[in-house]
């Protein structure tokens, strides 16, 4: 791997790390008031805004496109892993009765591998 390579799979992590600790705390905050989805999709609304920010400052601050290209792109790339992170989560949780933080945080590492295929290669492309 490239010393490039390692720095935005780093910087990857560590933004991907902050967001989730944004969502987990929205979540954690909800799931007992609302529906634990709907938690989680709120969740996810609040930590886009760190997700963004921090990719294309940080994990991708090679990007050649304008920020609004790949704002735009990330909006469905976003929303793609959101997809997968709330079908597994709901599948977790409501199928095989995981504890909800549980099911959560594997959910957004399955998202999380999408995320970074499709944002690296699309969102913020170089």
């Amino acid at each position: 791997m490239s010393p490039e390579g390692f720095k935005s799979g780093l910087w990857f992590g560590l933004v991907g790390l902050s967001a989730a600790a944004v969502q987990t705390g929205v979540f954690a905050a909800l799931r007992t008031a609302i529906w634990p989805e709907l938690a989680n999709a709120l969740g996810f609304a609040v930590a886009f805004g760190v997700s963004f920010l921090g990719h294309r400052r940080l994990s991708f601050s090679d990007t050649t496109l304008a920020p609004q290209q790949s704002l735009k792109r990330f909006v469905i790339t976003a929303l793609l892993g959101f997809a997968a992170n709330e079908l597994s989560f709901t599948m977790m949780w409501r199928c095989f009765e995981w504890p909800s933080l549980l099911s959560l945080w594997l959910a957004m590492g399955v998202a999380a591998a999408q995320t970074f295929v499709l944002g690296r290669y699309w969102a913020f492309a170089r």
